[in-house]
């Protein structure tokens, strides 16, 4: 019994020992992004290697020039799960051309207090634009599920309807992670720098659930020994 206990004692020491585990990838395109053209680019990124399940993810976004109010992107994990990261940024009934500063170098998290979508309406935002026009910062990513092309109005009510990024927690972060960018008004050019992605797994959750039932087993074991 003693030796039993001991085991199961040995393999319960192994599991909690398991660490969070954090990679992050970047890729630097510096390509300019068609001006006035919904077809627009994509960039991918890897991870391979990876164990357990996304239990938190940070998108990092460099984009420079033309006007923030014009673009429209999105992140698709290998999975299939779709974030919308800009939708458009500033568009609204009050703003019908969106926000015009030139740019992004941002860090997008679930956790994050202020949406992208409406970065104009933070107490002191001029501020966080950096020397390039870019603003700067963290913030939850847009998530509006509309057609880009949709009435200004609608941008003020949309529901966030593709989640946030924690949408894609539980999920396998290997293979291919995909980033589309599209400016869908002519007039200003922006590009893509770069972009990034730090992701952080934790075991999955079936093994805490094993875990968790081998030492109610244990207890009960013990407690008959007495």
């Amino acid at each position: 019994m003693k030796k039993q206990i001991g085991i199961m004692m040995l393999a319960l020491t192994t599991l909690v020992s398991r660490a969070d585990i954090t990679n992050s990838v970047t890729a630097s395109p510096n390509t300019a992004v068609p001006d006035g053209n919904p077809v627009g680019m994509v960039s991918t990124l890897s991870l391979s290697g990876m164990t357990g399940v996304v239990s938190n993810i940070t998108v990092a976004l460099n984009i420079t020039g033309g006007f923030n109010g014009d673009l429209y992107a999105y992140l698709v994990s290998p999975t299939g799960g779709l974030v919308v990261l800009l939708n458009r940024v500033g568009l609204g009934a009050a703003n019908i051309f969106g926000a015009g500063d030139a740019g992004f170098d941002i860090s997008l998290n679930a956790a994050f207090a202020n949406n992208i979508h409406d970065y104009q309406s933070v107490s002191g935002y001029l501020s966080l634009l950096n020397g390039n026009g870019q603003i700067t910062g963290g913030w939850q990513p847009d998530q509006r599920l509309i057609s880009p092309d949709a009435a200004p109005s609608v941008f003020d009510t949309a529901p966030d309807g593709s989640g946030n990024l924690n949408s894609l927690y539980g999920s396998d972060p290997n293979g291919v992670w995909t980033l589309f960018v599209a400016d869908l008004t002519s007039g200003g050019q922006s590009k893509l720098v770069s972009w990034g992605l730090t992701v952080v797994t934790v075991p999955e959750p079936q093994t805490w659930t094993l875990l968790g039932g081998g030492l109610v087993v244990l207890w009960g074991m013990t407690r008959r020994r007495k």
